[in-house]
């Protein structure tokens, strides 16, 4: 059997965009199951893993290269067991592999990622991306199957001992013991990040550069609650550099997922549902302390984008639009100055050229990819012109090249429901309604949650992926944490009782399925999970927030909202496992120490019950969303569990507040509420 060469390619029935782009490939793909893997043991031969996901442009570039070559495919055929994962519906199998790319190579991995496992699945060679042939200081790919398999077949008791010290190394790298919580590494965060600060171009780091919405929000954090006016200037100049530069679609709205330059000036065009919700919050809490029109800009066409391009016609969201166009990475956003000349008036084409920086020679591979270089008032001080025509001339501009750009083909979407990345945008589309009293963003965040509530969630088990009309996947640590912190930021704009009774189900979820009740801290998988070679317990930040920071920042919330101790009990466990982590590495802990704040000091917490007028002293204790301050506003007809029932009243506008454990006597008059926010321990938001 060890001869046989695979035939079929199983992964047609599949509903994942990723999994079906490869559908047609001449390799005899299987899809992560029960059947792949008995077969990989059936005929004692390894397992191919190739992890990736839909809008990544390298997944399709090794896809043309070698997945569509049927003498590579051959190989791969008649030598492994090639199994292909989604890794957006597989974040499990993700963060085992990657973090065994990281023990082997010692460095980060990426996508597609190329794993080469034993038939009980564990690694013993792993890397990302292979040309077909030898270049760029690497072997071809074909090269790579004939030696990845001779050395299985003729030195199998040493690939068994690789995998078995990958393991090993897997298991020692888990939280290894709990330590009081202590504050002082915030100032630790605040030190690492001066130093890794690009003071030029804004953001951390060279290239590539990522937009660290984290960093950005602990930054303003700092301003808000030390008066640290530094921390605050370098949120502002990052998110002001995206704003304005290339990772920033300037006709549609939205942000493309990185920059692969310093100065922000072309992006990697993927763009992901993620990265737009994050950054939708930081821009909340810039424009709710600063009022500047440019980030309540760059929210409502972010919004827009969204709502128009990514959005299920039954009110969540959809994962990601594809870097590639046509099979031209960028190409649906880039410009010919010819043609950008013949679309515009001339006028007009004078404002955007001095904006946009527009030139004949463009700034990628012979075109142009906007990037705002000057205010439309610099570019009439240069013109001669009024600076009122000129905003105007550069609006007409933008919407004649976004109708023109309507008439190319869009790139590939991918139309998976994630109730993870779902979880965030509602999260941020309520902290977005708030900053800006748009009403219509807390309405789509509504509707996203009725559709988790209705589709992926059964009332007892929540699901982690929906697509064509099925929810599948048990859902992870991220998907129940990400909703829950979500829920709660939505309660703060609006609040309905349904939303409280799902935050509250999906807390008790995480304490009896991912929860360790031993040694503290929660699993990303329930404890019914299909058993892999490693369970993480994820406490680093990566391109999303980590699934244990967000877990302790929910229950923390709905603990101190509902005088829950199991909520607090649970989260505090938490932050005491990674309390070493956050000592050791407090960069790559930004979550959890957001975390450990509200836990060393609790925010305080403000109830309102009432109508009419109460909406009024919401406003006036949301002003600045202030971070150590949680504002609700309960409704007269609302139905409340006991621990929040007894710090209200009806029947009349009133308000406690509560700082810790230690709650206000009821106020009922607006100038004694006003006076009660401003005396601390918070100073005055704004």
């Amino acid at each position: 059997m060890a001869g046989d060469v695979l035939t079929e390619n199983r992964l047609g029935a599949c509903s994942s965009p990723y999994l079906q782009q490869h559908a047609d490939n001449p390799v005899a793909w299987q899809p992560w199951d029960g059947a792949a893997l008995r077969l990989a043991r059936d005929l004692d031969r390894p397992i191919l893993l190739s992890i990736g996901y839909s809008a990544c442009h390298w997944c399709h570039v090794m896809a043309h290269e070698s997945f569509e070559d049927p003498g590579l495919a051959e190989r791969m055929n008649r030598l492994f067991v090639p199994i292909k994962v989604d890794r957006e519906e597989r974040p499990d199998l993700d963060q085992i592999y990657q973090l065994a790319h990281q023990l082997m190579n010692g460095r980060g991995g990426g996508w597609p990622l190329t794993a080469f496992l034993t038939p009980d699945q564990r690694p013993f060679f792993i890397a990302t991306y292979f040309p077909p042939e030898p270049r760029y200081g690497m072997p071809g790919f074909g090269e790579v199957l004939e030696k990845v398999a001779e050395a299985y077949r003729d030195n199998g008791e040493a690939v068994a001992r690789n995998g078995e010290a990958v393991v090993e190394g897997l298991d020692r790298i888990a939280p290894a013991g709990a330590e009081p919580l202590d504050g002082q590494v915030v100032d630790r965060l605040r030190g690492d990040l001066d130093g890794d600060y690009d003071a030029r171009h804004g953001g951390w780091g060279g290239h590539p550069k990522f937009p660290h919405a984290g960093e950005v929000a602990f930054c303003l954090r700092r301003e808000a609650l030390d008066g640290d006016a530094p921390a605050g200037e370098m949120a502002r100049h990052s998110l002001r550099a995206m704003v304005d530069s290339g990772l920033y679609d300037h006709l549609g709205g939205g942000f493309f997922r990185y920059c692969v330059d310093a100065d922000w000036t072309i992006p990697h065009f993927e763009k992901m549902l993620y990265d737009n919700a994050r950054l939708l919050g930081v821009l909340a809490d810039a424009h709710a302390r600063t009022g500047e029109p440019r980030y309540a800009e760059a929210i409502g066409e972010t919004v827009g984008w969204l709502d128009r391009e990514m959005r299920h016609p039954e009110g969540a969201f959809y994962a990601t639009l594809d870097a590639d166009s046509e099979g031209v990475e960028g190409g649906y956003y880039l410009w010919d100055y010819e043609e950008v000349s013949g679309l515009l008036e001339e006028a007009e084409l004078a404002v955007a050229t001095r904006v946009y920086g527009l030139c004949r020679a463009g700034n990628f591979e012979g075109k142009n990819h906007l990037k705002r270089v000057r205010e439309p008032e610099e570019a009439a001080a240069e013109l001669g012109m009024d600076p009122t025509e000129a905003r105007q001339l550069l609006a007409n501009a933008r919407e004649r090249l976004f109708t023109a750009r309507q008439d190319r083909t869009y790139p590939g979407r991918d139309e998976k429901v994630l109730t993870a990345w779902n979880g965030l945008l509602i999260g941020g589309l309520a902290r977005a309604a708030r900053a800006t009293g748009e009403a219509r963003y807390a309405d789509l965040a509504r509707a996203a949650v009725d559709f988790l509530r209705g589709r992926p969630w059964d009332g007892d088990r929540l699901l982690a992926v929906h697509k064509d009309g099925v929810s599948h996947q048990p859902g992870y640590l991220e998907d129940h944490a990400f909703l829950l912190t979500g829920l709660l930021e939505l309660l703060q704009a609006s609040w309905r009782d349904d939303d409280l009774a799902f935050a509250r189900e999906l807390a008790d979820a995480l304490l009896e399925r991912f929860e360790d009740a031993d040694e503290g801290g929660f699993f990303m998988t329930a404890h019914d999970h299909e058993a892999l070679i490693h369970r993480p317990k994820p406490g680093l930040d990566q391109s999303l927030p980590s699934g244990n920071g967000a877990a302790a920042q929910g229950l923390l919330e709905l603990g101190h909202l509902l005088g829950e101790p199991r909520y607090l009990g649970a989260a505090e466990r938490a932050l005491r496992l990674f309390m070493p982590e956050m000592k050791a590495h407090p960069g790559a802990y930004v979550a959890l120490i957001t975390a450990l704040e509200d836990a060393v000091q609790p925010p305080t917490l403000v109830t309102i019950r009432g109508d009419g007028a109460a909406a009024e002293w919401q406003q006036a204790a949301q002003a600045g969303l202030h971070p150590r301050r949680r504002v609700y506003r309960i409704p007269d007809d609302a139905a409340l569990p006991e621990g929040l029932a007894e710090r209200t009243n009806r029947n009349e506008v009133t308000a406690y507040i509560c700082r810790g454990t230690e709650c206000s006597a009821p106020i009922t008059e607006r100038s004694a509420f006003e006076a009660a926010l401003a005396e601390g321990p918070e100073p005055p938001a704004g």
